[in-house]
């Protein structure tokens, strides 16, 4: 997180203390905050900064449900890895959170 957005929640949600000295449950209460925490779009920057990008790892080699290789068991690719192609504002993180999603829920 950026420093300053770091600050300001710590100064609402945890107490005044370096963050090694807190325990589990305070860290697990911090977690699911964020978590749960909403965030608005407030605009684009337009074409003037927009990117494209093609290619990676054919999705057809790779399980949708588990982001596993078909073809070396154990190997799994998330986010911008994959050959997945988005519209710009915010779906490659959207790809990138839920296909980590997928792959962390095998272990």
């Amino acid at each position: 997180l950026p420093k300053r957005l770091a600050q300001r929640l710590c100064e609402h949600w945890l107490p005044d203390r370096p963050v090694r000295q807190l325990d589990e449950p305070v860290l697990r209460q911090a977690a699911q905050l964020l978590g749960a925490f909403p965030l608005v779009a407030s605009g684009t920057e337009g074409y003037r900064t927009a990117e494209v990008t093609l290619g990676g790892v054919d999705t057809a080699e790779v399980s949708s449900s588990t982001m596993e290789s078909k073809r070396v068991p154990g190997l799994h690719f998330v986010g911008e890895v994959l050959d997945v192609t988005g519209w710009l504002g915010g779906y490659n993180f959207q790809w990138a959170w839920a296909s980590g999603h997928a792959a962390g829920g095998v272990v």
